[in-house]
Order: C-alpha cells, then sequence, then structure tokens
C-alpha cells in the first residue's frame, strides 16, 4: 500500500495452524477457483452439444485452466514483482489488483476472434489432418506449456509463456507428422525460430537501456537532493528536530561528530539506497558527503540541508508531474494498441492525439496539486509515497494489458479445440465465448496466488532491491519498450524486457544479481525444446488413449 515501507515476500504464510494466517485467503481463493472450473465445464458441455466426447472435453478445460493458472503464476507473477517487492503493494492488494484488471482486460480486450493456429511457427495447414489429431495437437501443446511452466515457476525463474506455448505446438505437431508420416521437421518455420533467439538477447538489452537511462535520470534529479537533506541531518532522521533550537551546548558538541547515517530509519534507508549520490559503499561520494556531514556544526548542517530540502521539494513538485504526464500518454498508448485493439475504438489520428493531451494535462496538473500536499510531510516519506502512488497506475495499467493480451496463450489453443469439438471440423478462426474469457481470467488470478510467491520474489527483490521509484522506473521503461516493439514489429518478449529492465535498475545502483541472472537466461533457452518436448510425449499419449 503506498506510504507503507517495503515488504517481503515468502513462498507460504509463516505461521501456525490450518493453512497458516492466509487461510481465509486460501479458502476463498480455493473455492472461487473450483466454482470457476465446475461453472465453466458445465457451461462447455452446454455449448458444444451432448453427443461431445465427454472425457476429451474435460480434457480440454482441465489442459486450458491449467495453462491459464500457470500463465498467472509466472507472467502476472512476474508483471507484479516490482509492486510487491518495492513495498508499493501487499501480496494481498496484488491479487485485488489482479483480479479486477487482468479480468476485465481479459473480458473488455481479450479478443472476439482468436485465429485457430495463432502462432504461425508450424505448417499445419500443410499437414491436412483430419480435425482431432488437430485438437489433440492444440492439447498437447497446452499441457506442454503449462508443465514447463509450473516447473520454471516452482523455481522462481520468470519465461515466456508465449515462447512455452510455441514449444508445445512445435513437438506435438511435428511429433504427429512423423507419426502420420504426413510431415516432420521440414514443417517448422525456421525463421520464425530464429526471430524466438533474437528475442533472448534483444528483448533485455532493450528494456535494460531504457530503465538505466530513466532511472539514472530519475536519481540524478529528483532522488539525490532528497537524500542529501537526510544524510545532513544532525540525526540522520528527516524530520524538523533540526529546526529546534539547541537546548545545550554540548549537546551541540555531541552530536557534531554523529555520522548522519548512522540511526536511519527503514525508510529512510531506502531513500539512500535510491540515490546514487548517497551511495554510502566505502569511498563512494555518499560516504565522504556523510563523512563531512558528521563535522559539521549543527548550525552549518541545518543551512545545508534547508537549501537541500528545498532542491528535493521542487523536484518534487516541478519534476515529476511531467514525468508522470509522460507515463499516462506511455501508459495509455500502449492499452490502446496493445489492449483495447479488439474493443472496436475507431479513433482517428487527431482525436486520438487530443485525448492524449487531455489525459497527460489532468495528470500533471493532479501530480502537482498532490505534490505540494505533500510538503506538509518529510521529504523522505514524500518521495516515497509519490512514487508509490505512481507505481500503482503502472501496476494496473500492466495488468490490463496482460489480461487482454497474453491470455489469448491459454485461450486460442482451447477455443480451437473446442471449435472442432463442437463443429468436427477445423476453422480458420473460432470466436472466443465471454464465459471462457472470465474462467481463464479468473484461473490467471488464481495461478498468482497460490504459485506466484517466488517469481515475485526473483523479479522484487532477487534480482536487485526494488523502491517506489526504481520499480516505476523498471514498469514505465519495459512498458515503451514493448510499445516502440509492437509498433516496430521487434521480435520481443513482455517478460524478457521487464528482466532486462529490473537488471537495468540494478546496474543504476551497482547492485545487479548477475549470478541469479545465469539460471534464467538458461530457462529462457530450453523453454521453447522442454516445451516441445513435454508437448510431444502428450500428443502420443492423447493418440494412444483416443
Amino acid at each position: 500500500m503506498p506510504g507503507t515501507p517495503p515488504q517481503t515476500t515468502s513462498d507460504a504464510p509463516s505461521g501456525a495452524g490450518f493453512l497458516g494466517p492466509d487461510r481465509n485467503w486460501h479458502l476463498g481463493a480455493g473455492l472461487m477457483t473450483l466454482a470457476t472450473v465446475v461453472a465453466f465445464t458445465i457451461w462447455s458441455f452446454s455449448h458444444t452439444g451432448t453427443d461431445v466426447n465427454a472425457f476429451l472435453l474435460v480434457l480440454a478445460i482441465a489442459f486450458g485452466l491449467f495453462m491459464a493458472f500457470n500463465i498467472g503464476g509466472n507472467d502476472v507473477a512476474n508483471s507484479f514483482g516490482t509492486s510487491v517487492g518495492a513495498g508499493t503493494l501487499t501480496m494481498k492488494q496484488a491479487l485485488v489488483v489482479a483480479a479486477v484488471f487482468e479480468v476485465s482486460g481479459a473480458i473488455l480486450a481479450g479478443g472476439s476472434v482468436t485465429e485457430t493456429v495463432r502462432s504461425g511457427i508450424v505448417d499445419i495447414d500443410g499437414m491436412h489432418m483430419d480435425p482431432l489429431s488437430f485438437a489433440y495437437i492444440m492439447m498437447a501443446a497446452l499441457l506442454g506449456a503449462a508443465v514447463w511452466l509450473l516447473l520454471a515457476t516452482r523455481m522462481g525463474w520468470p519465461v515466456s509463456t508465449t515462447h512455452a506455448l510455441i514449444g508445445g505446438i512445435v513437438g506435438a505437431a511435428v511429433t504427429t507428422g512423423a507419426v502420420t508420416g504426413t510431415g516432420g521437421f521440414e514443417m517448422v518455420q525456421w525463421g520464425e525460430i530464429g526471430q524466438i533467439a533474437i528475442s533472448w538477447v534483444l528483448s533485455p538489452l532493450l528494456g535494460g537501456i531504457a530503465a538505466y537511462l530513466l532511472f539514472g535520470a530519475i536519481k540524478r534529479h529528483i532522488l539525490a537532493p532528497a537524500a542529501r537533506a537526510i544524510a545532513l541531518g544532525s540525526r540522520g532522521f528527516d524530520d524538523s528536530e533540526d529546526d529546534d533550537e539547541d537546548e545545550d551546548e554540548d549537546e551541540d558538541e555531541q552530536s557534531r561528530h554523529v555520522p548522519g547515517y548512522e540511526r536511519v530509519s527503514e525508510l529512510q534507508q531506502s531513500a539512500f539506497a535510491e540515490s546514487a549520490a548517497l551511495d554510502l559503499t566505502p569511498g563512494s561520494p555518499g560516504a565522504e558527503l556523510a563523512e563531512q556531514a558528521s563535522h559539521l556544526s549543527k548550525k552549518e548542517r541545518k543551512s545545508a540541508r534547508k537549501v537541500e530540502r528545498r532542491a528535493a521539494y521542487h523536484a518534487l513538485e516541478k519534476r515529476v508531474p511531467p514525468l508522470a504526464a509522460g507515463a499516462a500518454v506511455l501508459l495509455a498508448a500502449m492499452l490502446v494498441f496493445k489492449g483495447l485493439k479488439n474493443v472496436g475504438l475507431d479513433l482517428t489520428l487527431g482525436s486520438g492525439v487530443l485525448l492524449l493531451a487531455m489525459l497527460a494535462m489532468a495528470v500533471w496538473m493532479a501530480t502537482t496539486v498532490f505534490a505540494r500536499a505533500l510538503k506538509k510531510q518529510s521529504i523522505s516519506r514524500a518521495t516515497f509515497i509519490m512514487f508509490s502512488w505512481m507505481q500503482v497506475f503502472t501496476a494496473c495499467a500492466f495488468a490490463f494489458s496482460h489480461g487482454a493480451n497474453d491470455i489469448a496463450n491459454a485461450i486460442g489453443p482451447f477455443v480451437a479445440v473446442l471449435d472442432v469439438l463442437r463443429t468436427g471440423a477445423i476453422g480458420e478462426e473460432a470466436a472466443v465465448p465471454a464465459a471462457a474469457l472470465v474462467a481463464f481470467g479468473i484461473a490467471l488470478v488464481s495461478g498468482l496466488w497460490f504459485v506466484g510467491r517466488k517469481v515475485i520474489h526473483t523479479v522484487g527483490s532477487g534480482l536487485t532491491a526494488m523502491h517506489p521509484s526504481s520499480g516505476f522506473a523498471a514498469e514505465l521503461a519495459a512498458a515503451t519498450i514493448v510499445l516502440l516493439a509492437s509498433v516496430l514489429g521487434l521480435p520481443v518478449s513482455s517478460t524478457h524486457i521487464l528482466i532486462g529492465a529490473v537488471l537495468g535498475v540494478g546496474i543504476v545502483n551497482h547492485a545487479a544479481n548477475w549470478k541469479l541472472m545465469r539460471p534464467i537466461f538458461l530457462a529462457w533457452i530450453i523453454t521453447l525444446p522442454a516445451a516441445a518436448g513435454i508437448g510431444a510425449v502428450v500428443v502420443l499419449v492423447l493418440r494412444a488413449v483416443f
């Protein structure tokens, strides 16, 4: 929650008793998921008709919802990792935000039509297969991708769900072609696979560069004055104690040599950590400033601190509003381009620019008023609160866009199978029922709650320490690159972009965990072949059973 200090996450709630202190949340999420599965199964049978193969339909429902569940545990958790790691949102608050915005994105902008063969990686049309063989391929791809996502999630590795699904389709299709004699590896569009390989490097590189530049500018121009004001405090606290008159000269002499960072609270330590100028590593500029401050008289320190406090509040009032306005425009453009393209909005270029300009002006004015209201707060708390609220909005925008787009990784193949079972033929495209969007959206949220904690820990604190301003910078940088890549048609992964952005923040803070990045990068590489192998086995089992 904005204004509260960072909180840590764990894979399981601590405490004794049945299901721990979060028992009611566990039971609520479990019952919601169970009710969704039952209701959606009943709806699916009414949608396909009574003459459908019941066992095959139940398996398709299970595979599809299991895939959505694991997308929530990995991809959605990846998106909320920076917010939870920064202390902007608690795990429960992230669950509520995800429930509202992920499901809303899926329902409002999840798309009314999906292509049956959505990846274009394998030439399935050239195989001239029967409809049931096609259904087996899609089901095997769902389970292959879901199983690999679950394994990666349990290890805390954020991976691309799109790449996992592509791997499942490749493995299942090639195996089916080999078994039936209708094709083999020549069906694979290797150029597309090459683009995926390029994205392993291009995505994190672009995200890292964008976050490095953005967060570096935020630190230099907004955070540094606040951190310097704290360092110049007589006892390391950012409050009004320096404005009080000395009651005793001896007390002034004693405080003269107290280091400015000796008794800093947890919240103020966050401010130190987020300012390159106040890096307190021995020999760094921040350590030198703190050492110099410890030798100043209280009067000298008070005078210098007033200058820095004025500069800090000036930065909040004059520099944060245009940053927030620019962020609002970028996020709105991402939502329109990536999230709301299926709603049917028919905006001309002029009307779109006008709407974005109105939004920018409204956000600019609102943020300015908010910054002025925070002048009654200590500078460290004002900075924390300001960036916390800004990060809340970036998290909500990410959740909506994610629900609108990445849910297709689960619902696309499932709806293709559902259409085959209902019509007995392979259609070029199939309508996505609203019931499926709701059910799969709820499965996303359930996966976030039950298995998403390790990925959240990796993104939120494992790769580097996160604070509201650094989390905001990482999310905004990732959104910017996702938008630009979409416009330019670059082969990128939103998951990989965000991980690169987190590392970019870590580089600015000289605290990137490259040791943890090695297994994550290896997981990116083996995602496609691992999902392909599982998909190949599953399709053989399905063909043997049915």
